[in-house]
């Protein structure tokens, strides 16, 4: 029961923490810098743009770099060297991507990538000892959390929670097949679509961070590297600040005390993780934050041509 008694513990420190004066997060992007050919924009016109949109709107954020995304080569290094340059922070997001929860894939094989990844990153101006697990798995027994947890701990790395998950990656597959099949497609119902994904997702884990905590803690969003934010990021960040939330930087939001505990049932954003280690799961939209922004997707199949 002590790991049980220490969760408790830890979730009252961070009740008790003094509560910040406005709701507040901050952006992080997964995944990049990609090199894959998208349709309307080159790879260095998203990550231009991608840069301009935070420029624009005077935010600072972080990229987890997947290196073999293109850092591992001089193209996309570039790209990775513009976030640091441009004040961003850059956080490691393993080489290749794998799933620390594939039966195949062996522990020393997943610390590896991490490892590897760090010899690209680490020379970058902007670099973090920050890790983001892949698919935000961090392990589907005890045994390979605690020995990721270790390990992390051993190199010197802080987990990159997130505490804000969102499908971000599906709807930007829907914008890539719907340019694909028609490159003049009308994008307003989509762009609609994802502001209130967004917007949604937002409001939820604030609920759940109110009632777990009994105050709002400094979030952390996970978005991704894509076309679909190189395109919307300025509108995603507007709404933010339409809703009355203030936007901070990765390491003012990871200073939160809550970033410091660790969860049994650790996965997905860390509010899921923490609700499941207390076996709990009523909040409002509790099954909307298990899917891939499934309504979101009917809700374009059901819109008129």
């Amino acid at each position: 029961m002590k790991p049980l008694l220490t969760l408790i513990g830890a979730l009252v420190f961070a009740a008790c923490a003094p509560a910040a004066q406005a709701q507040s997060v901050a952006f992080t992007f997964d995944d990049g810098p990609k090199l894959g050919p998208t349709p309307r924009l080159t790879p260095r016109q998203r990550n231009d743009a991608l840069l301009a949109a935070l420029a624009k709107h005077r935010v600072k954020a972080a990229l987890f770099v997947t290196a073999a995304n293109g850092a591992d080569v001089p193209a996309g290094y570039a790209l990775a060297k513009a976030w640091g340059e441009a004040g961003h922070a850059l956080g490691n997001h393993t080489m290749t991507h794998p799933d620390l929860n594939d039966p195949k894939l062996s522990l020393a094989q997943y610390q590896q990538e991490i490892l590897d990844c760090d010899k690209i990153i680490g020379t970058l101006p902007g670099y973090q000892k920050w890790y983001r697990y892949t698919f935000l798995r961090e392990g589907n027994t005890p045994a390979r959390r605690d020995a990721m947890r270790a390990f992390l701990r051993g190199h010197g790395y802080r987990n990159a929670f997130v505490s804000i998950d969102t499908s971000d990656w599906r709807l930007d597959d829907a914008l890539t097949e719907l340019l694909t099949k028609n490159p003049e497609a009308d994008l307003a119902p989509l762009k609609r679509v994802y502001l209130a994904h967004i917007r949604q997702r937002a409001l939820a884990y604030r609920a759940m961070s109110q009632q777990l905590q009994g105050r709002d803690m400094r979030h952390v969003l996970l978005l991704h590297h894509n076309l679909i934010n190189a395109l919307w990021l300025g509108d995603v960040i507007a709404q933010f600040r339409d809703m009355g939330w203030s936007i901070i930087s990765p390491a003012e939001a990871l200073a939160d005390p809550v970033y410091q505990l660790a969860p049994l049932r650790a996965g997905q954003s860390l509010l899921l993780s923490m609700a499941k280690s207390l076996g709990t799961s009523n909040f409002p939209d509790w099954e909307r934050l298990h899917d891939d922004g499934d309504a979101e997707i009917l809700a374009l199949a059901a819109a008129p041509e």
